[in-house]
């Protein structure tokens, strides 16, 4: 039938994604737009948890910052709900944690890379949190041992430097974060 459109796609809100399983999934939202991604895989994990000890030890530890792990919304506005690997907020803006998750950009977010989501997270994340202004944001690639760290100018994340598994992880924003990495990213 000539003149006939398939009905426009109608943006999921914060509210429709409460609604969603707890099944094991990632479910994210970005502009309205649903993604899901498998349970990451069992060495991403241990380089996530390895971090945010690493983090909760130089952060909560003397009281600077509190240190999240996903599965933990963040949500951004109505129509963009993520939940990156590690997330830290200041102490001192501790005000955005409610009961709902983190409601407003956090200080700093990382992302560890997966096959299924390497592509979101070098683009689609990248591009997002720096829309919503949060300051810092991380690039792990566990399996090459390297991490990228990008602060946000006016014009978008520039990269600061590239930490391999034989580099002190340092932290612009935060002067207290000296994490040697070859123990994070020692194979389990």
């Amino acid at each position: 039938m000539v003149g006939l459109h398939p009905p426009p796609k109608v943006p999921f809100t914060y509210r429709e994604y409460c609604y969603l399983p707890d099944d094991g999934r990632r479910y994210e939202l970005v502009n309205g737009e649903l993604y899901v991604t498998p349970a990451p895989a069992p060495f991403h994990q241990t380089v996530s948890r390895r971090l945010q000890y690493a983090l909760m030890t130089a952060l909560e530890n003397t009281g600077d910052a509190l240190v999240f792990d996903a599965p933990c919304d963040v949500i951004l506005d109505e129509r963009t709900v993520v939940q990156p690997d590690l997330v830290i907020v200041r102490k001192n803006r501790k005000s955005i944690i409610s009961e709902r998750g983190i409601e407003g950009p956090p200080d700093v977010v990382v992302e560890i890379l997966s096959p299924s989501t390497k592509g979101q997270d070098i683009h689609l994340k990248r591009a997002t949190y720096a829309h919503f202004s949060i300051p810092e944001y991380w690039i792990v690639d566990a399996d090459l041992g390297r991490i990228q760290l990008f602060t946000l100018k006016e014009d978008g994340y520039h990269l600061v430097k590239r930490f391999d598994r034989a580099s002190t992880l340092r932290s612009p924003s935060f002067e207290q974060i000296s994490i040697p990495l070859e123990p994070v990213f020692q194979p389990h």
